[in-house]
């Protein structure tokens, strides 16, 4: 069983365009990406991208590249990097995304286990508790609520589950966007169709929960940033200016 690490990366994203090549601490963005890649000690990571400036990048610092077509999301784009490659149904597929600079590598063994220990699941993800206040509220930091057996129940941008006065204040969780799939399941992902529970919350894993697929999600200690808009990027920066 092969595993690789797929990196979608697209130039014109809506928030922050050509955020794959901004600087950050003298490289591109996408190169500590990569870098961070690599120190899982996977030795396949490939950047897959319609971009030839984001190709030429990778090339460029000694990266593997795959060109794909245009896709409307990063999950279809790796299902094309993945084909091109010959990879086989039962091989795992992590999609790291191309503005996780801080990815912790030691994330990948427990982003993976689910996959490797139960033949039934063919799709996991990560989340963290909640510990500023202020992402509960935030849209763009998606919240999951899971079932006794560590599964999604529901993804949402709204605060999940709703805390009544009353009750015990639950521990909020918040979902880290990186992903891990056995093949076969992510050729099957991008053959289903958009349901409504996607298209108004804009959340691509809620297309597997909607068609009655199981995803696993593991529960990790730290959050780490991403980068979806400048400020995100600013933060970053003075993240390693305090050290």
């Amino acid at each position: 069983m092969r595993q690789v690490i797929i990196i979608p990366a697209r130039y014109g994203s809506q928030r922050f365009p050509g955020k794959a090549l901004v600087k950050l601490w003298g490289k591109p963005l996408i190169q500590h990406v990569y870098e961070r890649a690599l120190a899982t000690g996977l030795k396949e990571v490939y950047v897959a991208t319609d971009d030839k400036r984001i190709f030429d990048t990778v090339v460029n610092f000694g990266g593997k590249a795959v060109m794909t077509g245009v896709h409307p999301s990063g999950t279809d784009r790796v299902a094309e990097a993945v084909n091109l490659l010959g990879f086989e149904d039962e091989d795992l597929i992590i999609n790291l995304q191309g503005d996780q600079p801080l990815f912790p590598p030691e994330y990948l063994s427990p982003l993976i286990k689910p996959l490797i220990l139960n033949s039934d699941i063919t799709m996991a993800t990560l989340a963290t508790p909640i510990k500023n206040k202020p992402d509960l509220h935030n849209p763009n930091k998606v919240k999951v609520v899971l079932d006794k057996r560590g599964c999604a129940l529901y993804f949402s941008r709204s605060p999940i589950p709703f805390h009544r006065a009353s009750g015990k204040e639950p521990i909020y969780l918040k979902h880290l966007g990186v992903y891990a799939y056995k093949k076969s399941f992510l050729d099957t992902f991008v053959r289903l169709e958009q349901g409504e529970l996607e298209q108004a919350e804009k959340l691509e894993q809620l297309r597997a929960l909607e068609n009655g697929y199981k995803i696993a999600v593991t529960i990790v200690p730290k959050d780490f940033p991403e980068v979806d808009t400048p400020e995100d990027l600013e933060y970053i920066k003075s993240l390693k200016e305090r050290e």
